[in-house]
């Protein structure tokens, strides 16, 4: 079984899970799959596209949202977003290890209404420490 650690009835994160393991997620009750990891970041990772095909044939919806070592932008945080609204159920973000992807649904969520220590709160339940992400937090939750 793929690791997961879950934030909260609507996200759970994941390191890399493999193309076998979307019958598997599909069964736990997961509606939508999100890739936070670019196409080569490890020697012998799964392809996007092998991710995809995958999730599609186990009825699963997919979406990459790559994040680099470039950090979070706008763009990236909005998609997320949309995914978490859009989705018909539990949706299961993953990266190299679940860091990236707690952090982009924390990012989302905040900027979306949801106050920063809740999402701190849940984050930390799950394991992550979202600490340094503090200021971004207050940044995107304070009005304009």
């Amino acid at each position: 079984m793929t690791i997961l650690r879950t934030i909260d009835p609507t996200i759970a994160v994941a390191p890399q899970i493999s193309p076998d393991a979307m019958g598997e997620l599909a069964a736990a009750g997961f509606a939508a799959i999100v890739n936070n990891r670019p196409d080569g970041e490890d020697m012998g990772q799964p392809s996007g596209a092998e991710i995809a095909a995958a999730a599609e044939a186990a009825g699963l919806t997919y979406t990459a949202i790559p994040v680099t070592h470039a950090g979070f932008s706008h763009p990236q945080i909005d998609a997320m977003a949309a995914v978490l609204a859009e989705a018909k159920g539990p949706v299961l973000a993953y990266c190299r290890s679940g860091t990236r992807s707690c952090n982009l649904w924390a990012l989302a969520v905040v900027k979306g209404g949801m106050h920063p220590d809740t999402a701190m709160t849940k984050a930390a339940a799950a394991g992550y420490d979202l600490t340094g992400l503090r200021p971004l937090f207050d940044a995107l939750s304070t009005p304009a």
